[in-house]
């Protein structure tokens, strides 16, 4: 895993040397995007047909390219989907650097989208349309694409925050289910005392899960404007995340267990892990990794940091992209919004995707559905209450690729040793800071 996590830090090193001015990762063809593209130019195009290389790991967009292609028979997806996270990441930044080999589209998770955009290394689809597509979606994914007039991309996906808890254990040991974070340490020391074996959570320490509690608590600890970046974990919302976590971290009522490991999946499914919280794309994950605990598991809103507050935040999502130096630049954006403002959002719902459109959110189908592996719960119900309530005013940074890299050495250590959560934040920015002022970053602190 260090190999590769080097290889990635080796290609976002170089990104974000380029952003200091350097044009590299843009184009000749980058002038063509300040050029209003009419509907017309676009069906133009698809008349004309061509191919379109599209780098995406996820699995809903094979039957949509294989519909698209059905609808549009002069053209061609080339679906590229062997790559996932770092590797996807490396390829498409060598593929920048050196300047060909760019695909046609991109998919780019939200938080990775700034180093990209910043570089120039994105088109911006406000000329083809995309900025009259705000409407469409919810506030939390918008956001994450849009920076004032430009638009780096399309939410494909989102993951409004949800607690997945146990009914069986919960109902077992007469605990109620948590609506705030103090009832949920709580929760977590009767569970542990009714049975030292039993978990309320595991948490070894995780980038992605932190910066969404810590978005959920009202803190905003990255302020962006450009190659303009502060860093700061002393705020309000970062001290309500670090009193309660700090407590299950000293008191041991986290379960010492990795997620996605083989150990993590057994837990979830003999009950020594009682909740999870994370993203609406899990179910999924939970049928076909945790099948034996199917009709135990339920699906509750997140608990609030004040009681009564109703504020959630993501956890995951990508967009589809167009690389600048991509070419077919109608068809990629005519595929792209196909597939995620278009027909294919329907598609991929109904695979299993959890949408970013406000219409399918909030559709009666959609929320009437039932989940049988959650007792006939229909959990759509709050997972679309979550994703109205996500807080649109949530930054990454610029390298947040990079400075996810680095939570282990920094925060990971207040789960494995002495240090305090808030010693580790404050390590986590300081590692940051310096990252960013070595890379060329003005830090404002």
């Amino acid at each position: 895993m260090r190999r590769t996590t080097s290889r990635l830090l080796r290609g976002l090193a170089l990104l974000s040397t380029l952003a200091l001015g350097a044009t590299a990762c843009g184009s000749s063809d980058d002038s063509s995007d300040t050029k209003a593209v009419s509907a017309g130019d676009i069906q133009a195009a698809l008349k004309k047909g061509g191919t379109v290389t599209v780098w995406a790991w996820e699995p809903t967009l094979k039957t949509v390219a294989a519909d698209f292609q059905k609808k549009y028979p002069k053209v061609k997806i080339n679906l590229v989907s062997e790559r996932s996270g770092d590797k996807h990441y490396t390829a498409l930044t060598n593929a920048i650097s050196a300047g060909k080999g760019v695909p046609d589209v991109a998919q780019v998770e939200y938080f990775a989208l700034g180093q990209y955009s910043l570089t120039k290394g994105l088109s911006d689809l406000a000329p083809y349309g995309a900025d009259k597509l705000a409407a469409k979606y919810n506030p939390g994914p918008w956001n994450a694409v849009s920076d004032g007039d430009k638009v780096y991309g399309l939410p494909m996906d989102s993951g409004p925050m949800a607690l997945f808890y146990n009914k069986k254990v919960f109902d077992k040991y007469k605990i109620a289910v948590p609506t705030t974070w103090d009832e949920y340490l709580e929760a977590a020391r009767k569970l542990h005392r009714a049975d030292p074996k039993t978990y309320i959570a595991n948490d070894t320490g995780d980038a992605g899960f932190t910066t969404s509690m810590l978005w959920q608590a009202g803190s905003r600890p990255y302020k962006v404007d450009g190659t303009k970046v502060g860093i700061n974990f002393d705020d309000a919302g970062a001290k309500k995340f670090e009193t309660v976590w700090q407590k299950l971290i000293d008191e041991k009522l986290l379960a010492p267990v990795t997620g996605w490991t083989d150990d993590w999946y057994k837990g979830l499914g003999d009950g020594t892990i009682a909740t999870l919280a994370t993203g609406a794309w899990m179910p999924a994950n939970f049928e076909t990794g945790v099948p034996n605990a199917k009709g135990q598991w339920r699906a509750a809103a997140m608990p609030a940091w004040t009681k009564g507050d109703k504020a959630s935040a993501e956890n995951g999502g990508s967009s589809l992209a167009l690389p600048a130096l991509g070419k077919n630049k109608e068809l990629a954006y005519a595929f792209v919004e196909y597939a995620n403002a278009g027909d294919g959002v329907a598609t991929r719902v109904k695979e299993g995707a959890f949408p970013a459109t406000v219409a399918e959110v909030q559709s009666t189908e959609f929320k009437n559905k039932e989940f049988p592996y959650f007792g006939g719960q229909k959990a759509n119900e709050i997972f679309a209450e979550s994703a109205a309530n996500v807080a649109d005013d949530w930054s990454y940074l610029p390298f947040q690729p990079y400075a996810n890299s680095i939570f282990n050495d920094t925060v990971g250590k207040a789960y494995v040793s002495g240090t305090t959560l808030a010693e580790g934040l404050k390590a986590w920015q300081d590692a940051s800071v310096k990252y960013g002022e070595e890379q060329g970053f003005t830090i404002e602190k």
